[in-house]
């Protein structure tokens, strides 16, 4: 039950810590307002006015009652009432009208009815409080006549009720305004703190960060400074060292090429020469791993002339792109962009006749899927592939040259740039890579 309550609140409620805080802030306030709202309405103002009301229709039971008793000095009668009740009284021949003017949802004109059918019974008198202004009509039958009597709406109702609304509400209003205020600069470090996560786990060197806010704030802006700076070093040295040593390693593999060219068996020298291009391969795989941890500044990127830029500096008639209808603009690293598809086509071609990429979106995220003909990747080898150094055995693994980093280096990009990469089997048989970026 405990978790099915939690699950319906998490629906409900807001999911920023902004307008969470404003609820914990402003619920109280308004809940207390409505409590002493319906205490004053029901104790003060409702009580109030059926006392104000029941005096009222005593005295229009006095005032009936007087003219049964004497009608000859109708003029004395009026007067008097008017100049000391402040009574405008028209008595005349007629009926009662035939349409009911009561508002249904009015405080006011219920209790007139309540005190007024209690008093004269249900077929005796019509009222309107609703034609005047300032004014509250009520009509009584006496025998064949018609007794008007025509008085102010104070005499049956507090002037003071829109009064204590206005303090009741504006304050409340000033109250939430303030809260917005100060929450909104409270919570403002905290956005700033987890838009530079997220930058900075997109790849996104962030050197423009500024811890701010309460202490306990600060402190984890602080700490994540820290943290950013020793990871970067940590990459920088390790980009460094690799580069270093295959930088190094060609040396001795351009001496030996030298010699190898200077000797007279042919069929020893080809050989080995073989090897050697292989190790300098290698050497250029590493070189390219260690440069996609190079710092590289995001710019924007048009899709569509991205990778018709990649189709014109491939020139393969095998190579087949679908463009999506509208252009979409990625914030993200070119060079290294290119460099991970690239290689996910160039593997394409390696191990398939064909190649076909095709390029679509969704609300806040692009699709590209890049498919191949070739001989596929087992499932159970879907999580190994991405390890560096990892080469299969069979299938796409045989009698190709490479040493295992290009989809590593792939997925690296892929990751840095906050998208994700799976695999699953073409419909032309091969490897099927569906790459997610966000935009």
């Amino acid at each position: 039950m405990y978790f099915g309550l939690n699950k319906i609140f998490r629906k409900i409620f807001p999911r920023t810590l902004f307008y969470r805080s404003l609820i914990i802030v402003a619920a109280p306030t308004i809940i207390l307002q409505l409590i002493i709202t319906i205490v004053f309405f029901d104790s003060v103002w409702i009580k109030a006015n059926k006392g104000m009301v029941r005096s009222l229709v005593s005295q229009l039971k006095i005032i009936n009652e007087v003219y049964n008793n004497d009608k000859t000095n109708l003029d004395f009668f009026t007067d008097s009432y008017k100049n000391n009740f402040s009574f405008e009284i028209d008595i005349q021949k007629g009926t009662l009208p035939t349409y009911s003017a009561e508002r249904k949802f009015s405080p006011m004109d219920r209790s007139l009815r309540r005190e007024l059918k209690s008093v004269f019974g249900s077929e005796n008198y019509w009222f309107n409080t609703s034609k005047y202004k300032k004014a509250v009509e009520v009509q009584i039958r006496n025998g064949e006549e018609i007794i008007k009597f025509l008085f102010h709406k104070e005499q049956i109702t507090t002037s003071s009720v829109r009064l204590f609304l206005l303090w009741i509400t504006l304050p409340s209003f000033v109250l939430i305004l303030i809260a917005i205020l100060f929450l909104k600069n409270q919570t403002r470090p905290i956005v700033n703190l987890a838009r530079a996560a997220e930058r900075f786990g997109k790849g996104d060197y962030v050197n423009d960060f500024r811890a701010s806010g309460a202490s306990e704030v600060r402190k984890a802006s602080y700490e994540f400074d820290r943290m950013i700076k020793r990871i970067n070093r940590h990459l920088n040295q390790r980009s460094e060292m690799l580069s270093g040593i295959s930088h190094d390693l060609r040396t001795p593999l351009t001496r030996l090429k030298l010699q190898l060219a200077m000797l007279t068996q042919k069929d020893i020298s080809k050989e080995m020469s073989k090897d050697i291009d292989e190790m300098e391969k290698m050497l250029n795989t590493y070189l390219q791993f260690a440069k996609t941890q190079a710092q590289e500044e995001s710019v924007a990127i048009n899709i569509n002339e991205f990778f018709n830029e990649i189709k014109n500096e491939l020139n393969n008639d095998n190579f087949n792109l679908k463009l999506d209808d509208k252009d979409s603009v990625l914030i993200a690293r070119k060079n290294a962009l290119k460099r991970c598809f690239n290689n996910l086509i160039q593997n394409g071609l390696t191990y398939g006749e064909r190649v076909y990429v095709n390029i679509s979106k969704t609300v806040n995220r692009l699709i590209i899927t890049v498919e191949d003909d070739g001989p596929g990747v087992p499932q159970d080898e879907y999580k190994n592939i991405f390890k560096p150094f990892y080469r299969l055995d069979k299938s796409r693994g045989l009698n190709k040259s490479g040493v295992g980093l290009g989809l590593s280096i792939v997925e690296d990009i892929v990751n840095s740039h906050g998208g994700s990469i799976h695999l699953s089997e073409s419909k032309y048989k091969g490897l099927l890579i569906k790459v997610s970026l966000p935009f």
